[in-house]
């Protein structure tokens, strides 16, 4: 009898009990998706010495108070979508402490050689909860919670003015610690604010930029074309640049909005990556299908 491993038991399970609903729920059953399933790319991550999947799974759709759509999946829905997203490349997984999901990536981990993996973290950093918890010891609760000794990258979360460079010092300064310590491989912040990005654009303590782009300017910060120009330097100074947003947060899903995000980010902006938050193994196959063929277009 052929034995049926652990990862194999739990994708038969996760395509059977959600993929074939997840695919008509949303209008993509028999959309964008080929009947090859090709494996997500690798992309070096500007010139942080991170090599990422162009796909990151994200884990914070409608993401607050420690819980997101993705969490809301129970953890067993969850953990069957990401080894299937695993399985098809995607090794690059959007994290953070404001969605709940830490404990979900823990699990998804112990199935996932850790060095083959790319985990992103973000701390808050703006109420009097975070204020209260010392930095370093935030930093240890997410390793534990994650399993994980070490992030490949840290964020700063949701970076709302131009001010983040004094304002977040101490955190700044903690992070360029656990930098040297070797507890994360990569700084850097999410914007939520055009000047707030235009800060990072040349600040040398900056590795990473998580910034909102997509064609229809749905919850950004600026037009694309504003967006995408200080992308573009950025990225001419060697930051890693991850696009987030891409479907204007979940706005803009019809087959041809999906279609045109996707081929904006690829063809026509300055980004290495992208974080989609997924929520099935349907969107998993059809993000990883029509980014392939748009790449490869």
């Amino acid at each position: 009898m052929k034995k049926i491993n652990r990862r194999s038991f739990l994708y038969s399970g996760a395509v059977s009990a959600t993929g074939i609903a997840a695919f008509s729920g949303l209008g993509i059953l028999n959309q964008g998706c080929t009947s090859v399933n090709p494996i997500i790319d690798q992309v070096k991550l500007g010139q942080t010495g991170l090599t990422v999947s162009r796909i990151a799974l994200g884990t914070g759709s409608i993401g607050s108070k420690h819980h997101s759509n993705q969490t809301r999946m129970g953890l067993t829905n969850f953990v069957k979508m990401a080894h299937h997203a695993y399985d098809r490349g995607i090794q690059f997984f959007d994290t953070a402490d404001t969605y709940g999901s830490y404990p979900f990536i823990k699990e998804v981990l112990k199935d996932i050689p850790r060095e083959k993996a790319t985990l992103l973290g973000k701390m808050w950093t703006s109420n009097d909860v975070a204020n209260s918890e010392p930095v370093d010891k935030a930093l240890d609760r997410f390793r534990l919670e994650t399993g994980s000794e070490y992030f490949d990258i840290m964020l700063l979360h949701c970076m709302t003015n131009g001010k983040w460079q004094e304002e977040k010092k101490r955190y700044i300064e903690y992070f360029s610690l656990a930098k040297q310590k070797g507890i994360i491989k990569a700084v850097g912040l999410s914007c939520h604010n055009y000047e707030a990005l235009k800060a990072a654009v040349d600040d040398p303590w900056v590795d990473v930029i998580l910034a909102r782009i997509n064609p229809f300017q749905s919850h950004m910060d600026g037009t694309p074309a504003q967006i995408n120009t200080l992308l573009e330097q950025a990225r001419g100074n060697g930051k890693g640049i991850i696009g987030m947003k891409i479907f204007g947060n979940g706005d803009k899903i019809k087959e041809n909005e999906r279609e045109e995000s996707i081929t904006f980010a690829i063809k026509k902006t300055s980004i290495h990556s992208m974080t989609l938050g997924m929520e099935s193994i349907a969107q998993v196959d059809d993000a990883i299908n029509r980014v392939m063929r748009i790449v490869k277009g």
